[in-house]
């Protein structure tokens, strides 16, 4: 999306490693945990810290306060690995990108080490969501020990504990809307998508590289604004991939989002459709298997809520490139703003 800092992906290994490091001494399975966890966070699009050091510089950042955005730039990364990590536990998922998560990492060992499937399932989960707590909490402790001034301390952890609380919020609510007998309404999926993916992969860390350059609370208000309607844009993209995109871009094979039976706005798109009927039987076949994800696919597509999910990414990008011509926003903010909006609009399947 963004070009990566190099000195970024040094601060998220040196984070990293000092996880190792604490692990040493306290068992096998400890050392191993701390090992499947660099995995976790190898590799990826880093899209975060990237928005951080890009809104930094930007806001015209002063170079003195380098050594704290690199710092919070790796907070960010690691924050999202977290998730990651903790949302395959919720979906029951034991591969990402083709290969075993932490989840899955530990249910070979348990069987390696004579446990039966129930065993193995107990060890990969627990390893997974203790993994997750560990990158939360030195997501954190990266914030809360970067080398700037108190009070620009206490705006960068109000801003990562809102992350946290509104993400979390929104994965419960996408899991109480899959398991629901009721559909959701369109709004409480957008409300939905919003939550889970806007505040921490967007608006928090452009907001997070701007608080660090000095930008005044103007400049905050339209950026923290726009940043959630390019997350919100982004979460709607991320859906239509998770419905119709290539095993190659969802990690997975396709149609996760079918096999898990999400209820996403494109879901209660097509509910309003003429097709709403044949929507909900072939959502309650697509778990069967990908004969089935396949109709449920075709059956989305001819409902006309792909389209019509397409446009509404479509206008909430427009409001971005609109809104990034505020007076509040230094120049380059705005060109930031605009091609991330371009960005976006590229990835839409």
């Amino acid at each position: 999306m963004i070009a990566g800092d190099p000195a970024v992906a040094t601060a998220i290994d040196g984070s990293l490693a000092r996880i190792r490091e604490r692990a040493e001494g306290l068992g096998d399975g400890f050392g191993a945990l701390a090992a499947s966890i660099g995995r976790a966070a190898h590799g990826g699009k880093r899209v975060r810290p990237a928005l951080v050091t890009a809104a930094f510089e930007a806001f015209d950042g002063d170079a003195s306060s380098r050594p704290a955005v690199l710092s919070v730039a790796a907070a960010f990364e690691l924050l999202h690995t977290a998730f990651v990590v903790h949302d395959d536990v919720i979906d029951h998922d034991t591969e990402r990108r083709g290969v075993p998560n932490i989840g899955g990492e530990f249910r070979a060992r348990a069987r390696s080490a004579g446990a039966d499937a129930a065993g193995a399932a107990s060890l990969g989960d627990a390893a997974a969501i203790l993994a997750g707590d560990l990158l939360l909490h030195e997501a954190f402790r990266l914030v809360a020990m970067a080398p700037t001034d108190a009070a620009t301390t206490d705006r960068l952890l109000a801003l990562v504990d809102d992350a946290i609380v509104v993400s979390a919020a929104g994965e419960l609510a996408d899991v109480e809307n899959a398991v629901s007998a009721q559909f959701p309404s369109r709004e409480a999926t957008l409300d939905t998508a919003f939550r889970k993916t806007a505040v921490y992969s967007f608006r928090a860390p452009l907001r997070a590289g701007a608080v660090l350059a000095g930008a005044d609370g103007a400049a905050l208000r339209v950026l923290g604004d726009l940043g959630g309607r390019l997350g919100l844009a982004f979460q709607l993209v991320d859906d239509l991939i998770g419905t119709f995109g290539t095993a190659e871009q969802t990690g997975r094979d396709s149609g996760p989002d079918l096999r898990e039976t999400k209820r996403t706005p494109l879901i209660a798109l097509a509910r309003e459709s003429d097709a709403a009927a044949g929507v909900v039987a072939a959502l309650a076949r697509a778990a069967t298997g990908p004969v089935a994800v396949r109709e449920a696919q075709v059956v989305l597509a001819e409902s006309g809520a792909r389209e019509r999910l397409a446009g509404l990414i479509a206008e909430t990008l427009d409001a971005v490139r609109s809104g990034s011509r505020d007076d509040a926003l230094p120049p380059r903010a705005g060109r930031l703003l605009r091609g991330l909006a371009d960005e976006i609009e590229r990835r839409t399947p």
